[in-house]
């Protein structure tokens, strides 16, 4: 595949407008990036990347917008370090084998499965979120241990699938299933977000499917732009961030069940 300069611009463009809105609502950028890299570059007339290579490249561009974003809510004291490591153990190992076990899968596959992760994650954020304890600092935070691995584990797999590492559905089981203030879940989305990254971007790349100059483009727009959306979300009202996330969300909802009975 040949990379023109405005097919390039087009990338780090389409990895930008993702990276902020990753580092606002704490999720890694892929329910973004995915269908906008699988649908916009052939819709302008450059060449269409496969649903493998779009999974393997959000896979690897989630990693480093994570990475970068997480540092401005540490400072903040919005992570939660025994939430991040239960999750963040769980859902590594989940994420490796969906992502090494995407390569046995057909494209038609990948984009249901990642239909049915938007589906769930939009369902999740309208059931009502936790009112109380919204100021609680994340070092006092108390969460079920269970379920923080479980649905960590379940997330992992699905989500390693798609190389969207999850943090799209990570959200809404934090706010609706573990009960955790926004700002603390997405603080520590975004930390778990990046373990997770860490086993599907190695199972990509053991998968076959990783373009290096698209990945490279999506890295540097995401260096640059996460934590913008980071410094963003600290000043936003909560409830419009979960706003912001539900539309998210349900956009991508509707766009990939309509590709998928067209």
């Amino acid at each position: 595949m040949e990379y023109s300069i405005s097919f390039i611009i087009l990338l780090f463009f389409l990895g930008a407008i993702g990276s902020i809105l990753s580092g606002m609502v704490g999720i890694g950028g892929s329910i973004i990036k995915y269908p906008m890299l699988l649908y916009i570059p052939p819709l302008l007339g450059f060449a269409a990347f496969t649903a493998q290579e779009v999974s393997a490249i959000s896979a690897i561009q989630v990693f480093f917008a994570t990475f970068a974003a997480m540092f401005v809510f540490k400072k903040g004291g919005y992570i939660s370090f025994p939430l991040v490591l239960y999750m963040g153990t769980s859902i590594v190992i989940g994420s490796f084998i969906g992502g090494y076990g995407s390569k046995f899968l057909s494209d038609d596959i990948i984009n249901f499965v990642y239909a049915i992760l938007a589906l769930l994650a939009a369902i999740l954020m309208l059931f009502p979120k936790p009112a109380s304890n919204c100021d609680i600092p994340a070092s006092e935070l108390k969460f079920n241990r269970f379920y923080a691995i479980f649905f960590a584990f379940i997330i992992g797999v699905a989500s390693g699938i798609v190389g969207a590492a999850g943090a799209f559905i990570i959200v809404p089981v934090m706010l609706v299933i573990l009960k955790i203030p926004t700002r603390i879940a997405i603080g520590s989305s975004l930390a778990i977000t990046f373990i997770s990254s860490i086993g599907a971007t190695i199972g990509k790349m053991f998968g076959g499917h990783m373009l290096l100059v698209p990945s490279m483009v999506m890295v540097v727009a995401s260096l640059i732009a996460a934590p913008l959306g980071a410094q963003l979300s600290k000043k936003m009202n909560t409830k419009i961030l979960e706003m912001v996330l539900l539309v998210l969300i349900a956009g991508t909802v509707v766009k990939i069940w309509y590709e998928i009975f067209q």
